[in-house]
């Protein structure tokens, strides 16, 4: 397992099933971004807690509303253009690096927040996922434990 929340991230997305499942959540409001997180914070054992999981929250909400969906929202309104259009096709995928990017700054953010957290007390894997999903509309519970499987074989 990576140290880091961003490369445990890549490692951690690019399993065979994660990436369906956090598009799918992601469809359903749950941020890819707290989640991929709390799958870092339950396989480190960091115990979860209210007051944790808010300052998780405290920050990838504001940049997630700011930063990531608005690049993303223009991302997707041009996807159907795009599939015409080399140039904005080309433009489209600069877009998409940007999302990227946002998302890799929201990570660091998130580990900095995290940093400290006494790790290997708890095996709260399943509360971390719930806890950062919490605040998503129509969540399929189901799907949060499919991606517990897809990420960790558990």
């Amino acid at each position: 397992m990576s140290s880091d929340l961003w490369s445990f991230s890549v490692e951690t997305y690019s399993r065979r099933g994660v990436e369906p499942l956090c598009l799918h959540l992601q469809s359903q409001g749950a941020n890819v971004c707290l989640l991929l997180c709390g799958l870092w914070l339950g396989e480190r054992g960091v115990s979860f807690d209210e007051q944790r999981l808010k300052r998780l929250l405290d920050v990838a909400g504001p940049w997630d509303a700011e930063v990531v969906r608005p690049v993303r929202a223009l991302r997707e309104r041009w996807k159907v253009a795009a599939s015409e259009d080399a140039g904005l096709n080309n433009l489209r995928e600069e877009v998409k690096t940007l999302e990227m990017e946002a998302e890799r700054l929201l990570l660091l953010q998130l580990e900095r927040v995290a940093q400290g957290w006494p790790e290997d007390e708890a095996a709260d894997l399943s509360a971390w996922l719930e806890g950062v999903a919490a605040d998503a509309a129509h969540l399929n519970r189901d799907a949060l434990l499919q991606l517990r499987v897809a990420a960790t074989g558990t």
